[in-house]
């Protein structure tokens, strides 16, 4: 913790605790090292909805944190049915935390080295790069949109730290938070050592043990690796070296972006594109041009993860070559000149949005307008483009403003920003702005 946050710690700090033996250990650790330092915890869990063991495990951990004297929160999060069931409940669990954590800037994570070794499996499976292939950050930085929308009765119960101000890093940026893993150097078996000295209780999640999760399939494999020489330290060590390289490869990435690289804008409003200049972006290294065009198309479709290996370079030969191509929900085209990339119109056809203040439309855009009476937010689209008229006379081509986000009253056009109709600042990319939308920043965390 003092490697992390050290030598001023913030007046208090959040722990996810399952009550699975890593996180009971890390709250034990905590509560020790808490009484030291004079830090305050608040203590959350996440039920998924799953498993019929989790009530038991909830109340595990609320009975625990009332015998060190711990307020705890319990967060019900239900999935939707909609994609990888995982990834979205990894997803959901922090969207559900950084709504409940009110002004608490840092929120604890019990992964382990053990964590790091069998992530390391499953992507080497996968076939994963540099990146891939990482170490898990000790910190990482969680951005989510503000004003935050607040937890309903049905979603948290229990403690809730909104009403405590805290002075530290959320009072500076409320819109993000940091998720801190300090348990990263330790082994599974050594927090469970540690428990049982302390007579301390834990819950096995019996999923951990299901051959139909990857991660239980990839568990049982790294115990038959270990007589190999193919243990969880060797592997969470070499993970470590590849987040080194990671690190320089991003930097390289960062410094051939201020050579080739801009942002699109047209009358001082941002248009979402990510434009190389195209004689620079040609000589540059492939990994480096790989990273860029995989970075861009991310940050234009606001994804989770960026786009595979094979058709990333198929694009990216594509392009090379003057050609064009969509991907990701993004298209991309070679001009004389140019590689610019934008938001394929496809990927936002349908998509509408309300004018509240918590509403990011396409994951990235917030749209403001003095009336919100009647108002919504969808696509520009053909019909917004026949509607500009003379308007669209040095505004954005028609493919890229297509996608654009647009203030409609039913079929009429209110405002588009970027061709100029309207009051003008209507639209805004989240969190930096329109003209610092923090590119350089995302290509060094992503």
């Amino acid at each position: 913790m003092g490697a992390l946050l050290g030598p001023d710690f913030p007046s208090a700090i959040a722990l996810a605790v399952s009550g699975g033996g890593d996180s009971m250990a890390m709250l034990t650790l905590a509560h020790n090292w808490a009484h030291v330092w004079g830090v305050r915890l608040w203590v959350v869990t996440v039920d998924h909805g799953l498993r019929p063991e989790a009530a038991g495990e909830v109340a595990l951990v609320a009975e625990t944190c009332a015998e060190l004297g711990h307020p705890h929160a319990l967060l019900r999060w239900r999935w939707d049915g909609q994609g990888n069931l995982m990834d979205a409940a990894r997803r959901g669990r922090l969207e559900m935390i950084g709504r409940w954590r009110g002004g608490l800037a840092h929120v604890l994570l019990a992964h382990t080295r053990d964590d790091v070794a069998e992530t390391f499996l499953m992507r080497l499976a996968r076939g994963s790069g540099v990146d891939g292939l990482s170490a898990m950050a000790p910190m990482r930085e969680i951005r989510q949109p503000w004003p935050r929308a607040p937890l309903s009765e049905a979603e948290c119960a229990g403690a809730c730290p909104s009403a405590t101000p805290v002075v530290d890093l959320a009072t500076q940026h409320p819109d993000r938070f940091h998720i801190l893993r300090p348990c990263l150097d330790m082994g599974r078996e050594e927090l469970r050592h540690y428990l049982r000295v302390l007579k301390g209780r834990w819950a096995d999640d019996p999923s951990n043990q299901d051959d139909r999760y990857e991660r239980a399939r990839i568990r049982k494999l790294l115990a038959e690796l270990r007589s190999h020489g193919l243990g969880a330290e060797t592997l969470a060590a070499t993970a470590g070296r590849m987040s080194r390289a990671r690190d320089v490869l991003r930097q390289r990435a960062v410094e051939v972006w201020a050579l080739c690289g801009r942002a699109g804008e047209v009358r001082g409003a941002a248009t979402g594109e990510m434009i190389f200049d195209r004689a620079v972006f040609e000589t540059v290294e492939r990994d480096t041009q790989l990273r860029l065009l995989a970075a861009a198309l991310q940050f234009i479709a606001s994804a989770e993860y960026r786009p595979r290996a094979a058709p990333l370079e198929a694009l990216l030969d594509r392009l090379l070559a003057g050609g064009a191509g969509t991907l990701h929900g993004c298209e991309a085209r070679t001009t004389r000149d140019e590689i610019r990339l934008f938001r394929e119109y496809a990927a936002v056809a349908d998509l509408r949005g309300s004018l509240s203040e918590t509403a990011l439309w396409d994951g990235k855009w917030r749209v403001f307008h003095k009336d919100l009476t009647g108002l919504e937010i969808r696509a520009l689209g053909d019909e917004g483009w026949l509607q500009a008229g003379a308007a669209r006379e040095g505004g954005p081509s028609h493919p890229v403003a297509r996608g654009l986000p647009a203030v409609w009253e039913g079929g009429r056009l209110v405002a588009c920003d970027a061709l100029g109709i309207g009051p003008g600042e209507t639209t805004q990319l989240w969190p930096m702005g329109t003209r610092h939308i923090g590119f350089p920043s995302f290509l060094l965390s992503h």
